[in-house]
């Protein structure tokens, strides 16, 4: 078996004349986290989809375990789970019904069934809430137990859509937990998130996306130092200084600096610290008075407004996707 769990190259996917995906390449090591980060609409959904055999690329080609994602879709779905961005179980039923009947669906009969469920609803700490119906569970009981029915053939590979959007911090530190025990117990994940600070605890490597394209791909330590060994946060005193402060730092530091998204706020990454009290003289040579000033490594969230020109949690409208499901 071929020691990556994923090999795509120039994966491209259209809606009309919407380009989601644009060429992305990726190489997923088997027994890693490979997360890929970027805001809504940056494809990341698009395609984890077309990996999963759910939507047939347009261009590129793609293998799970080295399976043709266009030519051995049954294959490759052996291989898989998917956990999406919205809960795939049942409201009606109850969290012991929903898993019997996904251990149905994947061949698991009897005390078989019953057992592996028992042990899914322990592991997700759902044992008590076991008899009640999903109309009752909170967001974060769903999406707990909606990854816990994509676990009952144990795949290899998971692939995990944004797995903790909405959930509280309680809550997704416990999926912190239960993905890391997935990967140490042989598993997979190819995780997609918006959150920078759940990329760098988790993954091993990430690829940065932003308008269908992969922008950025590397260790965390890596794309940090992309952007310099520090980084110079300044909060404006009055906002409309702005102009000149990104004038400064690009005459000072040689880069402009990326503005927050909330206002007078910028950010630099600084290759040589030295330089800062330079820059400092500079800005009060033009007049710019700073109400407050820090230094510290490059966060992703940084590395991300520096690659892009704007943060993860801004959003692009995403186009329609079309259910389809290639033979």
């Amino acid at each position: 078996m071929t020691t990556n769990a994923i090999e795509a190259t120039g994966l491209v996917k259209t809606f009309g004349d919407h380009r989601a995906v644009d060429g992305v390449d990726l190489t997923v090591r088997t027994g890693s986290v490979y997360g890929v980060l970027g805001p809504n609409g940056a494809g990341k959904t698009t395609t984890i989809r077309m990996l999963s055999t759910l939507l047939r690329p347009d261009g590129g080609s793609a293998a799970v375990f080295g399976h043709d994602v266009a030519r051995e879709p049954f294959v490759v779905r052996q291989l898989i789970g998917v956990t999406g961005q919205y809960a795939s179980v049942d409201e009606t039923l109850s969290a012991t019904e929903n898993l019997m009947l996904f251990c149905r669906l994947n061949g698991l009969r009897g005390a078989a069934a019953a057992r592996r469920t028992r042990d899914l609803l322990e592991e997700f700490s759902l044992t008590d809430a076991a008899a009640r119906p999903l109309r009752n569970f909170s967001g974060g009981m769903r999406r707990r137990l909606d990854l816990a029915a994509s676990l009952i053939a144990q795949p290899p590979l998971l692939f995990l859509d944004e797995p903790t959007t909405g959930l509280d911090p309680r809550t997704r530190g416990q999926m912190w937990d239960t993905i890391r025990r997935l990967v140490a117990t042989g598993s997979t994940v190819l995780l997609t998130t918006q959150y920078l600070d759940e990329a760098d605890q988790l993954a091993d490597r990430i690829a940065v996306i932003d308008r269908g394209r992969v922008v950025a791909e590397g260790t965390a330590d890596d794309l940090k130092s992309s952007v310099g060994q520090q980084s110079l946060q300044l909060t404006l005193l009055r906002p409309e200084d702005l102009a000149g402060a990104l004038e400064a730092t690009h005459d000072v530091l040689g880069v402009p600096g990326t503005p927050s998204p909330e206002s007078g706020r910028l950010t630099v990454p600084v290759a040589d610290p030295a330089r800062v009290t330079e820059l400092l003289v500079r800005l009060r040579e033009r007049g710019v008075d700073l109400d407050g000033l820090s230094m510290d490594r490059p966060t992703l969230d940084e590395v991300f407004l520096t690659l892009t020109g704007h943060a993860t949690s801004d959003t692009t409208p995403a186009a329609p996707e079309p259910e389809e499901i290639p033979a």
